[in-house]
């Protein structure tokens, strides 16, 4: 690289930083807002006065309060994606989706606190749950996530989701149990990335006895998770 390169490649290296920095404290802004005075009642004015940028600047990083939301969650579902891609074609699917999400709670931990505190993710988390207008937005993302997922567990096996209806059904499980954990989670009162790991793990690990065998027969397989 010669020295007129590297004096542009360093500009824009910061301008990126820059940017990702101002887009991180509009997140915090709006989360923070949000959660304390309601988001229904906070504007996107307060917003962007909070962190001293105008309302323009705002809408280049975000198409509304709503998008701002959903920021964090879009990384973690982003993070899961990328970490079932990468799981081993061997796998079964509930184990390459059981590893896949357990690999990315490990490292997601870190990649929230970098942008927001714990704490305040599960304040929002919290507030989604509360707040009907971004709970039905919620369950709408949660569909079309399921439906991307169920592409990639179909392409794994090699199957026809029109013809085949395992992989959306194998998934429609899967969800159902990252929903119940994630909504224990927010109720919980150690809300650390770790306690909502090993609540996931906990549940996962108890999808296969739940839809096989009698319960009445084993009782004893879920009596840990009351």
């Amino acid at each position: 690289m010669t020295d007129g390169q590297q004096a542009t490649a360093r500009p824009a290296g910061l301008r990126e930083r820059k940017k990702q920095r101002t887009r991180d404290e509009l997140i915090r802004a709006a989360l923070g807002l949000f959660t304390t005075q309601g988001y229904e009642e906070t504007t996107v004015d307060e917003i962007a006065d909070a962190v001293e940028v105008s309302q323009r600047t705002f809408f280049r990083y975000f198409a509304g309060k709503e998008s701002v939301v959903f920021a964090v969650q879009d990384m973690v579902e982003s993070h899961f994606v990328l970490e079932l891609r990468q799981r081993p074609a061997a796998e079964a699917p509930f184990e390459a989706m059981r590893r896949a999400v357990l690999c990315a709670w490990n490292s997601i931990g870190e990649a929230i606190e970098a942008v927001i505190p714990v704490e305040l993710h599960l304040r929002t988390y919290q507030m989604i749950e509360s707040t009907p207008s971004l709970l039905a937005t919620h369950m709408r993302r949660g569909v079309a996530l399921e439906e991307q997922i169920a592409g990639l567990i179909a392409e794994r096996e090699g199957l026809d989701m029109a013809r085949d209806p395992r992989p959306r059904v194998a998934v429609a499980a899967f969800s159902g149990v990252m929903r119940v954990t994630g909504q224990l989670w927010g109720r919980d009162r150690d809300g650390s990335m770790d306690a909502l790991r090993a609540l996931t793990e906990t549940y996962l690990d108890q999808l296969g006895p739940a839809l096989a065998g009698n319960w009445r027969a084993q009782p004893a397989g879920t009596a840990h998770l009351n």
